[in-house]
């Protein structure tokens, strides 16, 4: 009964559900032949399945659901060789209501036949079946046929084309109707004459204004972050003793509650400024001046150049062993004695003077959480390092508005003690394994090959380690009162960190640690990827690699790669004269080495399935790294429209990237269709699968009624 309900009742449910929007929904079928050499060829079915939609693999499925069939027909002449493949690998899952294991394709579908031929010429009739579902409902089982002919004198592969219709109503292709392919993997020989493009303004798009490419939720997450760190400033010695003190004089030396909370509401909001309003003054002075452009290029600059990346990471590992107590960093007494002076005066003044000395004393403590939280912000965006800092201030500001409001709860507060030691020398680890990550963008955007992923994990893990044998008393330093026992809060965070310890192992061989993406090196880096013999972390593809339109392996592919195993280009022209060639849209990926939110689309958006079949199947990738110092030859340097000579590949695509699309942050997605027209709005940092699913297969939508309208 179950068998005769999948088989006959579930057709015919599919039929009512899908019967109005049959011929939106139509599958379109290629067939070409290939030579292979002497007398063998290759016959190849390509389905073109559409957005939304799956169609099932070749099973078979027995009481499942109707697999893709391919029933070949040959004339005399020409011997099958072999039976049909599948050469597009099936997303495999169980199904729960067909109750067994199933293979489902989306976007495009390739099945392949050998076939010897024995005559000068000869046909192979094709009789397809098959059936595409979407997340609700099923369109009802379809069929075509596809004639091909196998051995035309004058062509070098002979196609044919089907969309969905009934059977017997065949197509035929003939030596005039022949057409090149391209493969998705390598450009066949023979010169093509590639359309003229060009990597100045407004070849691709109006310049629009410039915006953060990042996108709301990375914003979003910077401000926690902020707060977070905010917070745990708070706990240092240099500051958690003040908290109390600084309450206590606001509300004893101006005689009125009111005006004390008034007052310390004051010391509040000037402490919010002097963190903030620094930063908010450079980042508006220098686009007043310059323009977005100078803006973009100081903090660019700031963020992948070699030098200030070891001052940073210098500066950390001088902070952290500040932290583990080898000497004590301070600002100059002089500055904080002045400070401090002006203190005592009446009125707001005074006020605004405690809150400066406030941020002066504390700065050997706050120093580092500052430039971890400001450095990690600016990467060419305008927002986000001004809502960063007031993020970090108004969190660290707001115990000494909050106690002032409620002094009841200063009773509250637990005692300064050895306590405020252990949060110091946490923070020093903490320091050390976040001062890498400035060392690791030097080292990736000049390509050093100092610092690989298993480098850097394997300091990250020793790091770790000794925090955890730090917190359980079995690693002490000079300031540090001997640990009778263990509290439970030291053995929660110990718990915690050991765990993070073993989730960071499996990543020596290989494993993606997606939760720390954006701050590892690119698996591409990686020498030893466990199952995998590539660098890259991909399979070894039996294709041949990538090529050019004239032959050449693509620019800086000795250098720059992709992620999963991706093949594609880093050259706009060359991506652009292959796209042309390949009859595909071309994704273009605006990236960086240093960029974290890069890395997190990466490692948990494109690593999905859906996500990979389509750039794989369906695109044309290129990647423009906007941070990259490869210096390049004098032919190919770029003038800006104010005289400006860009040398560097990374400048040069930055320059394209604000002129063109009026963006000057990573990532962001452009998806670009023939004469460098935009398919589809583009998208920045968002990790959101379904959306980006969505993306794709409206760009490959696009592209294709733009080629039929042409």
């Amino acid at each position: 009964m179950q068998k005769l309900i999948q088989r006959i009742l579930l057709p015919l449910l599919a039929l009512t559900l899908g019967v109005t929007t049959l011929h939106a929904q139509e599958v379109g079928w290629t067939g070409s032949v290939e030579p292979l050499g002497g007398a063998e060829y290759e016959l190849r079915f390509e389905a073109a399945i559409p957005s939304g939609f799956h169609m099932y693999d070749m099973g078979p499925y027995e009481g499942g659901p109707n697999p893709t069939v391919i029933t070949l027909s040959p004339e005399a002449g020409v011997e099958l060789v072999g039976s049909v493949e599948q050469r597009t690998k099936p997303h495999r899952y169980f199904d729960q209501m067909f109750g067994m294991e199933i293979g489902t394709f989306s976007g495009k579908a390739l099945f392949t036949q050998r076939v010897r031929l024995t005559a000068a010429q000869a046909k192979v009739r094709a009789a397809i079946e098959w059936m595409i579902c979407d997340d609700k409902s099923c369109m009802p089982p379809s069929d075509t046929e596809l004639t091909l002919v196998v051995g035309a004198a004058d062509a070098q592969g002979a196609a044919a084309e089907a969309t969905t219709s009934p059977a017997g109503d065949e197509s035929v292709a003939t030596p005039a109707a022949a057409t090149e392919r391209v493969s998705d993997t390598a450009a066949t020989s023979g010169s093509v004459a590639a359309a003229e493009t060009s990597t100045t303004a407004g070849t691709a798009a109006e310049a629009a204004p410039a915006k953060d490419a990042a996108g709301s939720g990375s914003l979003w997450s910077l401000i926690i972050e902020a707060i977070l760190w905010g917070f745990a400033a708070l706990l240092t010695p240099c500051v958690f003793p003040m908290v109390p003190m600084t309450v206590s004089f606001f509300m004893k030396s101006s005689g009125k509650p009111a005006l004390g909370r008034f007052r310390a509401g004051m010391y509040g909001f000037f402490i919010v400024a002097l963190y903030t309003l620094p930063i908010a003054a450079i980042i508006v002075i220098t686009r007043l001046v310059g323009g977005d452009a100078v803006t973009a290029d100081i903090f660019n600059w700031l963020a992948t150049h070699w030098l200030p990346n070891l001052i940073f990471f210098a500066v950390f590992m001088l902070f952290a062993a500040s932290f583990f107590g080898a000497f004590e960093i301070t600002m100059p007494s002089w500055m904080v004695n002045k400070s401090d002076s002006k203190a005592d005066s009446k009125g707001l003044a005074g006020i605004f003077f405690m809150a400066l000395t406030l941020v002066l004393v504390s700065f050997s403590c706050t120093g580092p959480i500052v430039g971890s939280v400001l450095i990690k912000s600016t990467a060419g965006e305008f927002w986000s390092p001004i809502v960063t800092m007031l993020a970090f201030s108004l969190a660290f500001a707001l115990p000494f508005t909050l106690f002032a409001f409620f002094p009841s709860m200063l009773k509250k507060l637990p005692k300064s003690g050895g306590w405020l030691n252990s949060v110091k020398v946490v923070l020093g680890f903490v320091e050390v394994a976040l001062g890498f990550k400035f060392l690791s963008v030097a080292d990736q955007t000049y390509h050093w090959g100092l610092l690989d992923r298993e480098v850097y994990l394997a300091i990250w893990i020793v790091v770790f380690a000794m925090l955890g044998f730090y917190l359980l008393g079995k690693l002490r330093f000079a300031h540090d009162d001997e640990v009778q026992h263990v509290g439970v809060g030291r053995l929660a965070l110990a718990i915690a960190v050991f765990t993070f310890v073993v989730y960071l192992i499996p990543g020596m061989w290989g494993a993606p640690l997606k939760a720390l993406s954006g701050y590892l090196p690119p698996l591409t880096t990686q020498d030893f990827v466990l199952g995998q013999t590539t660098a890259a972390g991909a399979s070894v593809s039996a294709t041949a690699p990538l090529r050019t339109v004239d032959g050449k392996a693509p620019k800086y592919s000795d250098v720059l790669h992709l992620p999963h195993g991706l093949e594609g280009f880093f050259d706009l022209k060359e991506a652009e004269a292959y796209a042309a060639r390949a009859g595909k849209p071309l994704f273009i990926d605006f990236t960086g080495h240093g960029c974290v939110n890069c890395r997190e689309m990466e490692a948990r958006v494109w690593s999905d399935p859906r996500v990979l079949e389509l750039l794989r199947n369906d695109y044309v990738i290129c990647a423009l790294y906007s941070d990259d110092k490869m210096e390049l030859p004098e032919s190919e340097w770029v003038t800006t429209e104010s005289g400006k000579v860009l040398r560097s590949l990374g400048k040069i695509n930055a320059h394209y990237a604000l002129k063109t699309f009026g963006v000057n942050a990573q990532p962001y997605y452009v998806l670009q269709g023939r004469d460098g027209r935009m398919l589809v709005e583009p998208r920045g940092y968002d990790l959101d699968v379904e959306a980006f699913v969505d993306f794709l297969r409206r760009g490959v939508e696009a592209y294709r009624a733009e080629e039929q309208g042409r």
